[in-house]
């Protein structure tokens, strides 16, 4: 499998997800500058976390517009796998290819910590080698990290399954305690309805190493792979 991981002015995870996805066998990983308008001989696309330029005005709001985008969107509408973590995730909302936005953090802090996560669900290409309600122990990075929705998108995640990855403590229960940034429902990560886009907060290639305390975020490329 070849990965195609988008490098946008600002990103600061996109070599982190080269080096996490090269400790897969059978899978590679190359840079794509965020002006190449075409994502052609990739099974998979990654847009990784950081920043991008225009994120003064409105996470990703700028991003959206940039060539490769128009070629990722062309991707997803085909099937293809594409996967947003952080960054990523404000983009593929700003780009209309995941309902909802990402907005300043309740205590309108940066947050730095590991938290833990439950696996919602199973049948999608990012979370299939996980179990369900299995808990991950994967560490955000955000200060614009809380998701947000009206009632109605809300009540369409839940109806379609489409809500993938929620913040919960170890043995997975749900409170406002575990809520580190304010999301609604607790809301980590979430797909869309033909379950080929994802997009999460916190960071899966900084949990592949167990010098970083964590190995949990492996499941989320072993799915893409398998």
């Amino acid at each position: 499998m070849k990965v195609g991981v988008v490098r946008f002015p600002g990103s600061n995870c996109d070599q982190d997800c080269v080096v996490a996805l090269s400790q897969f066998p059978g899978m590679s990983a190359e840079i794509l500058w965020h002006k190449e308008d075409t994502v052609a001989g990739f099974d998979a696309i990654i847009l990784p976390g950081g920043f991008s330029y225009g994120d003064y005005l409105r996470c990703g709001v700028s991003a959206r517009f940039s060539p490769v985008m128009g070629a990722v969107k062309d991707f997803a509408a085909a099937g293809g796998p594409v996967l947003g973590v952080c960054n990523g995730f404000q983009i593929l909302c700003e780009s209309g290819l995941l309902p909802g936005a990402l907005v300043r953090n309740r205590d309108l802090r940066f947050i730095c910590e590991h938290t833990h996560l439950r696996v919602e669900r199973t049948d999608t290409p990012f979370t299939r080698a996980a179990s369900s309600g299995q808990i991950l122990r994967i560490p955000i990075a955000h200060g614009e990290g809380c998701y947000f929705a009206d009632n109605d998108t809300l009540r369409d995640l839940r109806e379609h399954g489409q809500v993938l990855l929620r913040y919960s403590d170890e043995r997975g229960y749900l409170s406002q305690e575990t809520n580190p940034n304010g999301s609604r429902d607790n809301i980590a990560g979430i797909c869309n309805r033909e379950r080929n886009v994802f997009g999460l907060m916190p960071h899966p290639e900084r949990a592949c190493d167990p010098l970083l305390g964590s190995t949990d975020g492996r499941v989320i490329f072993q799915s893409l792979l398998s």
